[in-house]
């Protein structure tokens, strides 16, 4: 994962989750999951809504304090013997659309370059699907989905995601400036700069598209 996609994702993973488009339900249609059987969403313990303010106040704890640790967050070492996937997977199980253990799990499989990932349990791309097929509305995931796609060389596939989460979370500055990042890189320079621009109305505080784009001559003057 390039630098500036980094900092995106740490602006991301602090984002307010409040502030989603409400009545739009958008299925996975966008994205062809591979054939599998990506595994019954029930368990004995869950499975919570990440959004869910009450989910979040008083199911959350339980789980973060035993497995999603830091340590397992930022994939130092796990809190079981299995390692830090182990404690992923058993968040996502939990939480199936818990935004900083998909991105955990989605950093896991991509410095590993080995997908599913040793002790991964399912692929990536399993992940999501049972996180869209739980929360369908949830924006923030459909666009983590994008940026893995991105990462993984499929970025058609990566903007369907990004628009669907745009869909759903219109004013999100980090959609904009994702989505900008990936027209940028596909050498679609004026959708990069249209969203680029919307990113930065809306707040987005790191200068790196920005950048980019000037250093190709499209930053629109005065901007």
């Amino acid at each position: 994962m390039n630098k500036t996609t980094s900092m995106a994702l740490a602006i991301l993973l602090t984002w307010n989750t409040s502030g989603q488009a409400e009545d739009q339900p958008i299925t996975s249609a966008g994205y062809d999951f591979p054939t599998m059987d990506c595994g019954s969403l029930e368990v004995g313990y869950g499975p919570y809504d990440y959004t869910n303010p009450i989910h979040f106040r008083e199911k959350l704890p339980i789980v973060q304090r035993a497995h999603f640790t830091s340590n397992v967050e930022q994939l130092i070492r796990g809190e079981t013997a299995l390692g830090p996937m182990n404690d992923i997977a058993y968040t996502l199980n939990r939480f199936p659309n818990h935004h900083r253990a998909l991105y955990s799990m989605m950093r896991y499989n991509l410095a590993l370059e080995q997908r599913p990932a040793a002790g991964a349990r399912r692929s990536p791309e399993c992940w999501f699907e049972r996180a869209i097929r739980f929360k369908g509305d949830d924006g923030t995931v459909r666009m983590i989905f994008g940026i893995y796609l991105h990462q993984t060389d499929r970025p058609d596939a990566a903007l369907i995601r990004y628009q669907e989460a745009l869909a759903l979370i219109p004013n999100s500055a980090e959609v904009h400036y994702n989505m900008g990042l990936a027209y940028f890189e596909m050498d679609r320079f004026d959708d990069a700069v249209e969203h680029a621009l919307k990113a930065y109305e809306l707040g987005y505080p790191l200068p790196g598209l920005r950048n980019r784009l000037a250093s190709v001559g499209k930053w629109p003057s005065g901007q």
